[in-house]
């Protein structure tokens, strides 16, 4: 890989403003919905009344007899199957022959307005044989209900993971200690403020989509295969996109039914889901029930664990097969452990599919075992924090699973948000509070993630992100990549890696964003892997590209090429900085020495892993850490809990832009609180969402979020692009076992299922009033989450 020269940055570590800031600030930033083509249709979706039932028969005459009403399609026109996985390929665009949730959708409308499109769905008639849905974890293991899918081996039970590491039974046996506990995650949705839409063109047998996907790769990739047409007659474009958190990760049903009403009409059509929609496409967190055994040393050092998760995974397969071991494979980071065993079970459930959000799989035993953590450094008498130094793992070694560690700042963010925060003064006085109704806790927790997958999602050699520059004759900078920027910053990191390697400023560059037609592939915004890679793919191209600028000016001043450097739109002789070309001099130079200037850049990571079955899960070309720390107030009375400060530090490797780090970890720290406190994705006893809406589906408001210090660790990473990690997802994890712990030192009652209402509170303290200990052991709180029921009926 071509390295940068560069040592003393210009760009790089400057606060600076994202590129399309005041495009988005003045409102001129256009989304998908704000695209408007002549003659365009809009298109609406007939959504199933049953979780499970037979598709018996679909009248769609009325419909199509509607005044308005260009075309009706129905699922058995596009019957080929598709997925993000390929190994879990069960949907298709419409469904044919049952629905598998209430919301699925079973027909389309094209009209000539969206109430045109919404009467006419309702004149469709859709006759039903209603089956039993499968409607809980349990329900999954139980033959006598019907399977949602044919190919399930076991009931209901999508996919097993079963791994070990090490005799765990001979660390539990060397252990003074061992605690086994049951925690549940309750699932939880995404909420991006702007709702999914796509619009399609098809016009001379080719189809131009525009939608708001973070992974437009995936999406041409599955147009291809559902449409049986060539991915050369396919583009895909992705305009400003308002957030996403994982949720708009894979195809969805409009974009494939607005591709194909365009077809049947010749017209553009434009399908926009509602909010209530929204929470039906769901592929959110998904809710895991956890039973976590860990064995420790009187000194607090670990010396097994073993993790067994339950995922309710919903209708479909989506990113199941990876979220089923990101449930387990995790957990051998941040901290040592040298024995580890893992099983893991995911269910179909009549419910909308779960998916990757941000922290995709990891978030929900990242809470058990941070929580965990807590009771055994309590139960042995030792300081949380200090248990946690002694078990962190150490730069540049390897996991008991075969997980490389470069660079490693977990200790560094430990310390500072310990001495931040005041921990030492306020973990001791907060433990002691008697008799007062309003108490204060305080709690820490840590948490790693990764910078990218090590493998694609599409198993090959290919690269994991491209990237071409082209430099005009007046000193422009086009940096092309197909990286989906949805909010985070990565336009921005391309144009700052661009601008600092070529010594132009910012405002140079301008990023031509994703557009298949245009711009290499980049595998998408997910797994927090476009700074790590797209940005290395920049530098690759941009140095190849400076290569040829410094050779001419080289020649042109008489100095020795390798004593050249660049910066503020100059390039220098460094021994004497007053002999110096203008870019614009050196590119024209260039561009009469060797042709069109120009370069592309790719990046794919290294062999990394072990060769065990399922080694493909979890390995990163780098892993970032971080530690929270959560300030409450708690109220006794009415079980309100205000998270007044947390100190989070995040190991980023080296900030590119402190400004969008520190964005990033707000953003994450705001996500964790609503998981903590408000956020529960749930259903009535007949498989309806209960709160498909923002009114009822509660997140923090901007007088729920907590004041937030930012702590940036910087550990510059070896292969990290000017030694950067992710910054996305990571910062999320610790944010929530850090309020449950502080909740503890409150009050004295564990809270080990999400989220902590106030209604939970108030029932574990009267527990632990009635004499239960509420410490995790007797609390019905914690244990009526059935975890280890459930173990007791798997098959053998």
């Amino acid at each position: 890989m071509i390295r940068p020269k560069k040592e003393n940055f210009t760009v790089i570590g400057e606060r600076l403003p994202k590129i399309e800031g005041f495009e988005k600030a003045n409102g001129s930033a256009l989304y998908t919905d704000d695209i408007v083509l002549p003659n365009m249709l809009s298109g609406k979706l007939l959504r199933s009344p049953h979780p499970h039932a037979l598709i018996k028969r679909i009248n769609t005459s009325k419909a199509e007899a509607l005044p308005g009403v260009k075309a009706v399609m129905i699922g058995s026109e596009l019957t080929e199957m598709y997925g993000v996985l390929p190994a879990s390929m069960d949907e298709t665009a419409l469904a044919i022959e049952k629905v598998r949730y209430i919301g699925e959708e079973v027909a389309a409308v094209a009209a000539i307005d969206e109430e045109t499109a919404e009467k006419a769905c309702e004149l469709i008639e859709v006759e039903y044989e209603v089956l039993k849905p499968c409607l809980t974890i349990e329900d999954g293991f139980r033959e006598d209900l019907p399977k949602i899918h044919g190919n399930t081996k076991t009931a209901n039970v999508m996919k097993e993971v079963h791994q070990e590491f090490g005799n765990v039974d001979d660390g539990f046996a060397e252990a003074d200690l061992v605690m086994e506990n049951e925690y549940f995650f309750e699932g939880n949705t995404h909420v991006p403020l702007e709702p999914h839409c796509a619009l399609s063109q098809w016009t001379d047998n080719k189809l131009t989509i525009w939608s708001s996907t973070q992974t437009p790769h995936y999406l041409h990739v599955a147009l291809a295969k559902v449409l049986k047409m060539p991915r050369s007659h396919i583009r895909v474009i992705k305009p400003h996109i308002g957030a996403g958190y994982g949720g708009k990760s894979e195809p969805f049903a409009l974009e494939f039914c607005s591709a194909w009403l365009s077809k049947k009409t010749g017209r553009p059509v434009k399908i926009l889901y509602n909010r209530e929609e929204v929470f039906y496409a769901h592929r959110g967190r998904q809710p895991m029930k956890m039973i976590l055994k860990t064995g420790v040393k009187k000194d607090g050092s670990l010396t097994a664990i073993h993790m067994r998760t339950f995922l309710d995974g919903g209708s479909y397969g989506s990113y199941g097969l990876v979220t089923t071991y990101y449930s387990g494979v995790f957990l051998t980071l941040p901290y040592n452990v040298p024995r580890y065993k893992f099983d893991a079970f995911r269910i179909y459930t009549n419910k909308p599919a779960g998916g990757p959000k941000r922290g995709h799989g990891a978030v929900q035993p990242r809470f058990a075992m941070e929580c965990q953590l807590d009771k055994i450094a309590e139960k042995l008498g030792l300081d949380p924090i200090a248990m946690r130094l002694k078990n962190t793992v150490k730069p540049n070694s390897m996991t008991i699973n075969a997980f490389r560690v470069t660079s490693c700042g977990i200790n560094e963010c430990l310390e500072r948000t310990r001495d931040k925060s005041q921990w030492n003064v306020k973990f001791k006085e907060y433990k002691n509070q008697q008799g007062k109704i309003i108490r204060k806790g305080i709690g820490v927790a840590a948490s790693t993630y990764i910078s990218g997958a090590g493998k694609s999602i599409i198993w090959n050699d290919m690269p994991h992100s491209g990237v071409q520059i082209k430099i005009d004759r007046g000193g422009g900078v086009a940096v092309f990549c197909g990286a989906s920027d949805i909010g985070q910053g990565s336009d921005s990191m391309l144009a700052y890696v661009a601008a600092e390697v070529l010594g132009v400023e910012v405002s140079d560059v301008h990023v031509c964003q994703t557009d298949t037609h245009l711009t290499p592939v980049d595998l998408g915004s997910y797994s927090s892997r476009v700074t790590f890679m797209a940005g290395n793919a920049c530098i690759q191209a941009a140095e190849k590209i400076k290569e040829q600028l410094f050779e001419v000016v080289s020649k042109k001043l008489q100095v020795p090429k390798d004593d050249l450097d660049c910066g503020h739109r100059l390039i220098f002789y460094k021994s004497d900085p007053q002999k110096s070309l203008t870019f614009v001099e050196a590119a024209n130079l260039a561009e009469t020495a060797f042709g069109t200037i120009g370069a592309t850049g790719s990046y794919k990571p290294p062999k990394i892993g072990g060769d065990y079955k399922g080694a493909g899960a979890g390995p990163s070309p780098s892993y970032t850490f971080s530690t929270h720390i959560a300030e409450i107030t708690l109220d006794v009375e009415t079980g309100a809990v205000t998270v007044d400060k947390i100190w989070s530090a995040h190991d980023c490797g080296r900030a590119l832009n402190p400004l969008i780090v520190e964005g990033q970890i707000e953003g994450s720290v705001y996500m964790g609180v609503g998981e903590a406190l408000f956020e529960e994705h749930i259903f009535h006893k007949n498989g309806l969402h209960r709160n498909p809406s923002i009114l009822e589906y509660k997140i923090p408001t901007i007088l729920d979020t907590p004041e937030i210090e930012s702590i940036i660790v910087e550990t510059i990473d070896p292969e990290g692009p000017f030694g950067a990690k992710e910054a996305g997802e990571g910062p999320l994890h610790a944010a929530i076992p850090a309020i449950a712990n502080a909740i503890y030192n409150a009050i004295g009652v564990r809270m080990d299922a999400t989220p902590f209402t106030p209604e939970k509170i108030l029932k574990a303290l009267d527990e632990k009033e009635s004499g239960n200990n509420g410490n995790g052991k007797n609390s019905k709180s914690t244990r009526s989450i059935g975890a280890k029921k459930l173990a007791g009926i798997l098959p053998p």
